[in-house]
């Protein structure tokens, strides 16, 4: 494939596509050959690509055969760039993942050895079966893209993404991630069942060989297009919404939800609004815009918030989910309408 980042060329003429253009296209050529191989979960594979231009980790939280693998392992494929797994399991080590160092017994020094973290797109299979030790470790590289070794740092390949699955339904052998952690992730996405004739269609291809996945842009192509993003237009009302959204999770009788104080033990952290603005952006670029509306930022409020929301016993106890606070929420806040918005030419 081409080396040289779609935006950087020169093959058009003017006026004829910007570039802003040119890199939704190339973005829906990714999603279109994720789909090659991933039937349905058109959302959560949209929330992906948001994430990847957005430059935050992602969750995946859903029940065992699901395609929550497959769908990072493919996603990372279209993408150059090293990509990199670890099956977590409760034996784990923080040297398993970050490196450690390895006496060469010929002359004997001491050399480094690094990690499997140390590539542009980790897949952290089963997260929550790694124990507090290795937690810790990995909570560093995610929120400072490196890594300790013996008093030593190493940054990580730049970009540098984890994409995390977990297993809702099983409880031996897991560990819950620490709220530190999780508040660093910048989505949680919950991976349903397909619908019958998607699940159809899943089956249908599992008769024949498993498609080979093409390269579509390359991290250059990449880096270019999380800069356009970076330049999508945020409206100040957007982010009053947004922070009106988190404010509403940590104090809910300010917005007529007095009857939501019991069930909410803690609210959304500032990362919240922050990471709402940031994804909204790059949504907004996927979308044709080059500014943000307020139904990107609702749109991404579940996936951004629900995982940064600590519900009551009293809540867990009746059944009630972080999505369903939210759904409340959503409804309570008023949403700033399109058409006031004062958009920066």
């Amino acid at each position: 494939m081409d080396t040289e980042p779609h935006l950087l060329r020169d093959e058009r003429e003017p006026g004829e596509r910007t570039p802003a253009d040119v890199a939704r296209h190339a973005l829906h050529e990714v999603l279109y050959e994720v789909k090659r191989t991933i039937v349905g979960q058109d959302a959560m594979l949209e929330r992906l690509l948001v994430a990847m231009l957005t430059g935050g980790h992602v969750l995946l939280e859903g029940v065992p055969g699901l395609a929550k693998t497959l769908t990072v392992k493919t996603l990372a494929g279209t993408v150059g760039g090293t990509f990199g797994r670890i099956q977590f399991t409760p034996d784990l080590v923080p040297s398993d993942i970050v490196g450690t160092r390895v006496l060469r017994p010929h002359d004997g020094r001491f050399d480094v050895e690094l990690g499997p973290i140390f590539c542009n797109f980790l897949l952290a299979d089963e997260i929550n079966r790694a124990p507090a030790k290795v937690q810790s470790a990995l909570l560093e590289v995610m929120q400072e893209q490196q890594a300790t070794i013996a008093g030593h740092t190493y940054p990580t390949p730049r970009p540098f993404l984890v994409l995390a699955t977990q297993n809702p339904i099983e409880n031996e052998g897991t560990y819950a991630l620490p709220e530190a952690q999780t508040d660093r992730f910048l989505m949680k996405l919950l991976v349903g069942y397909p619908e019958h004739g998607e699940e159809a269609a899943v089956v249908g291809r599992s008769l024949g060989a498993a498609r080979e996945v093409q390269e579509r842009v390359t991290l250059r192509d990449l880096e270019a297009y999380t800069a356009l993003a970076r330049s999508v237009a945020v409206d100040r009302q957007v982010i009053d919404y947004a922070v009106s959204l988190a404010e509403a999770t940590r104090h809910p009788a300010r917005h007529g939800l007095a009857d939501l104080e019991p069930v909410i033990a803690v609210g959304a952290s500032p990362r919240g609004p922050i990471g709402l603005v940031h994804a909204a952006r790059s949504l907004a670029l996927l979308r044709g815009r080059s500014y943000v509306v307020a139904q990107d930022v609702a749109d991404l409020s579940r996936d951004v918030l629900r995982h940064r929301l600590a519900l009551s016993y009293e809540a867990l106890a009746y059944g009630m989910t972080a999505d369903a606070v939210l759904d409340r929420v959503l409804d309570a806040v008023a949403r700033p309408d399109a058409t006031e918005l004062r958009i920066a030419a």
